[in-house]
């Protein structure tokens, strides 16, 4: 699986985006370093996530093997303790899309912490490649484009709704979208399997 070329553009964009928004909310905005409330529990992430999360794994590998070491060590301990329970192909980490596999996955590692979390200094070992998930989670933002808009609970919890729609954060679906159909079809996952060579 490889990356696009376009996936830095994105991610740039997506990281402008952010620093506006943090400009923008203030303290409103509760995000900071070591706040590890959404690196709890599994979340699904597409092909585009799992190819930058794979070349930072194959970057880490050649410049912090230890780190990498770590990593692939944490991402099997999580396998090994909820992937009996995983909804979906345990060899290919892809989830399932019955009805019954969406369902068992709303329940799916709730409580569980990122395997990409360091459980020492409460910081994201893959920062720099995390998925987009991540990256948007906090700050307003429209998970669908014409979705409600939706933040982290932690933040602007004073807030009115004028305020929160004032600091919402664009993201570019589109290019997303496109840059999701070079890599391919391959299903959805969650960030352990990523994790994994």
């Amino acid at each position: 699986m490889v990356l696009p070329a376009g996936d830095h553009e994105l991610v740039q964009i997506v990281d402008a985006a952010l620093a506006d928004v943090v400009h923008r909310a203030g303290s409103q905005l509760a995000c900071r370093p070591g706040c590890t409330q959404c690196c709890h529990g599994a979340f699904s992430i597409h092909a585009l996530d799992v190819a930058r999360l794979r070349e930072g794994m194959a970057t880490l590998g050649r410049d912090q093997p230890a780190l990498a070491a770590d990593l692939e060590s944490r991402a099997r301990a999580w396998l090994a303790k909820h992937g009996p329970n995983f909804p979906g192909d345990p060899q290919t980490g892809i989830l399932g899309q019955s009805l019954e596999d969406q369902a068992r996955f709303d329940d799916f590692a709730n409580d569980a912490p990122c395997p990409a979390l360091d459980p020492a200094t409460g910081l994201c070992d893959v920062y720099a490649w995390r998925p987009m998930t991540c990256r948007v989670f906090g700050p307003p933002t429209r998970p669908e484009p014409e979705g409600p808009i939706g933040c982290c609970d932690l933040c602007f919890i004073e807030a009115t709704d004028d305020e929160i729609a004032a600091c919402e954060m664009p993201v570019p679906h589109q290019l997303e979208q496109r840059l999701l159909q070079q890599v391919g079809p391959s299903g959805e996952t969650v960030v352990a399997f990523a994790l994994l060579p």
